[in-house]
């Protein structure tokens, strides 16, 4: 009823991985996949403290920078200072929370408590930020 497959698989080969191609292991693509979402977070927060003065933001920020230096294995990310779009603060709130979320996420899978800590309390800060009476103050 069924044919014999003929042919060799063209997803594996007989004689096994191919040296010529880099492979990565899973912890090393998490590491890719967290340090990412850290730095887009760090941007947010750039974006947020152009918008106003907050030790908190600025705390967070070199907090986000460190991680993201320690995940790439070498020294802190640029940064683009000064730069300012139009958005609104509670756009960005909510966009720095969705980013720490997906940073938790990751975070948690591989296992790294200082960055799922530290994308908890960004999750919380920018959840507190958000509340009507935090909104109505700027």
């Amino acid at each position: 009823m069924y044919e014999p497959i003929r042919t060799k698989s063209v997803h594996h080969t007989a004689d096994g991985p191919n040296p010529d191609y880099p492979h990565r292991s899973r912890e090393e693509e998490l590491d890719i996949q967290l340090a990412g979402h850290l730095a887009a977070l760090l941007a947010v927060t750039d974006e947020l403290r152009a918008r106003e003065d907050s030790a908190d933001l600025d705390t967070a920020a070199e907090r986000l920078a460190e991680q993201v230096g320690r995940l790439r294995g070498g020294p802190a990310p640029a940064r683009v200072t000064g730069t300012r779009r139009e958005r609104s603060a509670a756009a960005l709130h909510r966009k720095a929370h969705a980013l720490a979320g997906r940073a938790l996420v990751v975070a948690a899978s591989r296992a790294d408590t200082a960055a799922a800590i530290l994308a908890a309390e960004r999750m919380d800060a920018h959840t507190a930020a958000l509340e009507p009476r935090a909104l109505a103050s700027r």
